[in-house]
Parts: C-alpha cells; sequence; structure tokens
C-alpha cells in the first residue's frame, strides 16, 4: 500500500495564514522526504476550519523543496475559476513539476464558497464542472478553438505575424485527474470511472467505500477499461507511536480529536455522513468522542497495532486498494511526536499490509 497526505488542512481557526502555509510546506517537504507517494491540498475560500484558498501556492513552493512526491489540488472547485485561466495555470504547474503533478476537481460543498462567487444556486454546479472540463481539455491541446458555452466562453487564439504562442501543454501532453466522492452511490465516483480518473473516497464506514469500489469498476468496464482498486485512493485518519498509548494519546489529547469535536463531526453530521462510522447503529452519535473514534473510527496505535487494524480492515474491504490519504492536524505546536507517527506508518506499517493478497482487487 502506497501513503499519502491529504493536507485539507483541518487547523484551528485561530492559526494566521502564515502558519496554515508554513505548515502544508513544512509537512509536504517532510512527507517527500519519509517515502510519502502523493501529497494533495485542498481549496477552500470561505471556511474557518480548511483554510487553504489557493493549493496551487502550496505546491508552487513546495515544488522546488521535493524530489519525489506528486502533487495536486483536491480539488479545484471548477464552477469557482474560468476554466482557460485554470487550464493553463495547471499545465504550467504540470510542467514545472516534470510529472509530478495532478488535478483533483470536484463541484464544490459549501454554500459560502458559492455565495461567494454570486451563486446562489447550487444545482448548477455539477453541469458547470463538465463544461470547465471540456474547455480545459481543449485548452490543453494547444490548437486553435472558439467555444460558446452555457457558462462560459472560451478558445485558443490561432498564431498571427509569424509568431509562436507559447506551448500551454501539460507535461507529457496530459494531466491525470482524481475526483472525490462524498455520497453513496457517488456521481463523482461514477464519473470518475467513466473517463479514467483517479476515484478519491472520504472514509464514512465500510458499506460507503464497497458502494464507491463497486461504481468504480462498474463505470470503467462499461467504458472498456481494466479495473482495479490500485487507482483507488481512500482518505482515513491513522495515528502511529511507539506504544498503543503513546498513540492514543497522542490522537485524542491532540489535534485530530480537537479538529473531530469542534468541525468535523459536526459536518459529517450536517452532510449525513457519521452514521456510517458507526459500528452499531443504535449508537447514539451525540455520544461520539475521542474515545469512540479512536476505537471505531481512527486507526491508531503502535506499528503492530496499526498493521493489523489496517490488515483487518482490507479484509473486511474484500482486499486492498492503492493509496492511504491521512488527513493532517494540528499539531504545529509540537509537530515531532506527529512526524514520527507519519514516518513509522509509511515505513514500518505500510510495506506489511495487504502483502498476503493480491496487489489489487478486480
Amino acid at each position: 500500500m502506497k501513503i499519502g497526505m491529504f493536507q485539507t488542512p483541518f487547523l484551528r481557526p485561530e492559526r494566521t495564514p502564515r502558519q496554515v502555509f508554513q505548515w502544508a510546506i513544512q509537512q509536504a517537504v517532510h512527507a517527500d522526504k519519509i517515502g510519502f507517494s502523493e501529497y494533495w491540498i485542498g481549496e477552500h475560500a470561505t471556511l474557518n476550519w480548511e483554510g487553504i484558498p489557493s493549493p496551487e501556492l502550496v505546491i508552487a513552493a513546495a515544488a522546488l523543496q521535493t524530489q519525489q512526491i506528486k502533487f495536486g489540488p483536491l480539488a479545484h472547485l471548477l464552477p469557482y475559476h474560468h476554466p482557460a485561466t485554470l487550464a493553463i495555470q495547471t499545465a504550467w504547474l504540470s510542467q514545472i513539476l516534470e510529472g509530478r503533478y495532478m488535478l483533483g476537481v470536484a463541484n464544490g460543498a459549501y454554500p459560502t464558497d458559492a455565495a461567494l462567487r454570486g451563486i446562489k444556486d447550487m444545482s448548477q454546479n455539477h453541469a458547470m464542472m463538465l463544461e470547465a472540463i471540456d474547455i480545459m481539455e481543449r485548452v490543453w491541446k494547444g490548437e486553435p478553438f472558439e467555444f460558446e458555452g452555457k457558462f462560459w466562453n472560451a478558445g485558443f487564439p490561432e498564431a498571427t505575424g509569424g509568431k509562436q504562442l507559447r506551448d500551454v501543454r501539460p507535461w507529457g501532453g496530459d494531466i491525470h485527474m482524481a475526483m472525490t466522492g462524498l455520497s453513496s452511490p457517488s456521481p463523482s465516483i461514477a464519473f470518475a470511472g467513466t473517463h479514467g480518473y483517479i476515484p478519491a473516497s472520504v472514509y464514512a464506514g465500510n458499506d460507503f467505500l464497497r458502494s464507491h469500489f463497486a461504481t468504480y469498476r462498474e463505470k470503467m468496464e462499461e467504458a472498456g477499461r481494466p479495473s482495479d482498486r490500485s487507482m483507488h485512493r481512500v482518505v482515513r485518519d491513522v495515528i502511529v507511536a511507539d506504544t498503543d498509548e503513546e498513540a492514543r494519546k497522542l490522537a485524542i489529547d491532540g489535534g485530530i480529536a480537537h479538529a473531530w469535536n469542534e468541525y468535523i463531526k459536526p459536518t459529517y453530521t450536517r452532510f449525513g455522513v457519521l452514521k456510517g462510522l458507526l459500528h452499531d447503529p443504535s449508537f447514539d452519535p451525540d455520544k461520539v468522542d475521542g474515545e469512540y473514534l479512536a476505537e471505531h473510527v481512527w486507526i491508531v496505535g503502535s506499528v503492530e497495532t496499526v498493521k493489523q487494524k489496517l490488515n483487518h480492515w482490507m479484509d473486511e474491504l474484500g482486499g486492498p486498494f492503492g493509496t492511504l490519504l491521512v488527513y493532517s492536524h494540528d499539531y504545529i505546536d509540537n509537530p515531532e511526536p506527529w512526524e514520527r507517527s507519519m514516518e513509522l506508518l509509511v515505513k514500518e506499517v505500510a510495506p506489511h499490509v495487504g502483502v498476503s493478497q493480491e496487489a489489487a482487487v478486480a
């Protein structure tokens, strides 16, 4: 199993923009150094716990400080960008990173982010995303076209006066795209399967994940593409330490529990996701706290404990998937235990997860 990070980021609202920016870059450099394969950054303009409005700035700042790790926004909210401008920007980043760039795209789920752009009716967001993707893919070809759409006009000009236009094509000619799924069944995961995009699922219980796996496989097969779980990214909270006790303390007394109590649990409740995380449907969601989450939702423990929990999880899912993305949390004031957790996960745990099973399950 590969290990990556999703830098949402879940940082306390009182953190300054400079602190958020520095933490995101520090995490990216550390993740690259210890062997993480991917580093995704969220995009939100108005959310006080997810304070990166411009993931491309983090990617650009980290690009020359890293060597191996791949970067991508997860995701650029396409209804809130002019697609031609975004196409040029993302292609340039792919050229700068020379193959270490991926592009996550999404509709946008939060009304406040939409309202900032004057969008009061979000029912058109999905159609806006599809039109934006069409325009971006046309721009990436670097060939003249004119387009008048429902939401945007765009085009690529002809060279005039014998002067060549700059090559705006992405590195290698294409950008590998990703889409996130937050519902079950998920139209975004279905779209990803139809178009061969990377599917990324936020963990909301095993039934939720199995639904995403099945949807992706079905749509890939309908499109005549080979399908396996090696493409699939799953986002989940994981904490590793030298002992179970240390790991639980780092989780329950640290940034992960604070984020869940103050922000993630209320958000999951609002979106109807929390119930899928309960080990017993009769359990009162109001009683979900750090102790419960450490026992039933997060993967927490020593190296051996986390190995066992992850392999048990793979068995429950019917086999492994491609990449586990761990959320980044607020350990700015004392980063060493958190960074050690990252290192133990990628170096001591991941090589032993799913090794007795097929590398990917059809």
